[in-house]
């Protein structure tokens, strides 16, 4: 008796997406099946390329279809095709997601974060940009090798510049390297509107928002101007960094943006000589708050000085090809976790239902 596709699809409607906790049938992520003498080709389509149970699920499709009589093999194969929150569409058109990355106070690694997330997104295959809305202190055109550069201007539009893959914009495109920005807040607002209302984005699946620490006027600028999907929160491991954490956490619940969750940054330093743990400013701190303040945990980045020479250098890449393997690891690791919440956030806000009134 041959198999049919009927038999293969009923067997799939048993297998769940891990985070999303529904089947991949009603999620509409299977797009094509093969049959052939009992071997079975299954295509699946991912919500995010940086996917971090992709591993599980192939498992699970394997163990659903072997199940059924006369099945010779099972071949898995994947795409992706990044999910959106739908009320951004009519506010930046080709933006899927806005995602803010803040922190309670400075010196914690937000920008490098950032940086982070944002590189280990697009070499995912995602198509992401950066926005670097800390106005007072604007770093990431160093960070990405871009300083002293200038955007051009097409068809009224900014032109983003763009490094590693990424698109970029920055006040610091618009000032000299040491010039201080002396500006009261309506100055702030107007520049974030700015880079919201007058930047050519284009297509993009992540626009990631590099905020100043604390809970100032750029961050209740963004959460007013448009939609976003979440904000992630860095800290560092010291009881003074988390109870500014959680203050940052509170404002965006307040001002209504979902927190994606916490990034323990600086979490511990491994040495490139002996292979030693040293958890220099404790450890572990920012995974209690977020089990305290119920909201996710999205990893540990260590202390590392090739993090910090890249970041440096202008060279945000290097951080994912030449660093000890172990650092990759707990960063490719972090880069997952966000997308899988993103992908989480994304699906509830999807199934809210829309009321309309006649």
């Amino acid at each position: 008796m041959s198999i049919t596709e009927a038999q293969v699809l009923e067997q799939l409607r048993t297998v769940k997406d891990p985070e999303l906790h529904r089947d991949l049938v009603s999620l509409k992520m299977i797009k094509g099946i093969t049959i052939d003498d009992g071997r079975v080709g299954v295509h699946v389509e991912l919500t995010t390329p940086a996917c971090p149970l992709k591993d599980q699920i192939t498992r699970d499709v394997e163990a659903a279809l072997g199940r059924l009589d006369g099945i010779r093999g099972v071949q898995v194969e994947f795409s992706a095709q990044v999910r959106g929150h739908s009320a951004l569409e009519s506010r930046l058109p080709g933006v899927k997601n806005v995602i803010a990355v803040g922190a309670g106070k400075g010196g914690v690694g937000k920008s490098t974060a950032t940086v982070l997330l944002a590189v280990g997104l697009q070499r995912a295959g995602a198509k992401v940009g950066v926005l670097d809305a800390d106005i007072y202190g604007p770093s990431i055109p160093m960070m990405t090798g871009l300083s002293g550069c200038k955007p051009t201007i097409r068809d009224e539009k900014i032109v983003p510049l763009e490094s590693c893959g990424l698109k970029v914009m920055s006040i610091g495109f618009m000032l000299n390297p040491e010039q201080a920005v002396v500006w009261r807040g309506p100055m702030v607002h107007g520049a974030v509107k700015q880079f919201i209302d007058q930047v050519d984005w284009g297509e993009l699946d992540y626009l990631i928002a590099d905020l100043p620490p604390g809970t100032g006027d750029v961050p209740l600028t963004l959460a007013q101007s448009i939609p976003m999907t979440g904000a992630v929160i860095v800290c560092t491991p010291q009881d003074v960094a988390l109870l500014d954490a959680r203050r940052a956490i509170r404002m965006y619940q307040q001002l209504n943006v979902n927190c994606l969750g916490i990034i323990e940054n600086m979490s511990y330093y491994i040495c490139p000589h002996c292979g030693h743990r040293d958890d220099i400013f404790d450890h572990g701190g920012a995974a209690a708050a977020a089990r305290e303040l119920d909201v996710p945990f999205l990893g540990e980045i260590p202390l590392n000085a090739q993090l910090r020479a890249f970041g440096d250098a202008g060279t945000p890449d290097r951080m994912f090809s030449d660093t000890d393997e172990r650092i990759r690891q707990a960063v490719d690791g972090v880069v997952r976790n966000v997308a899988g919440q993103i992908s989480v956030m994304n699906e509830r806000q999807a199934a809210v239902p829309t009321l309309s009134v006649e």
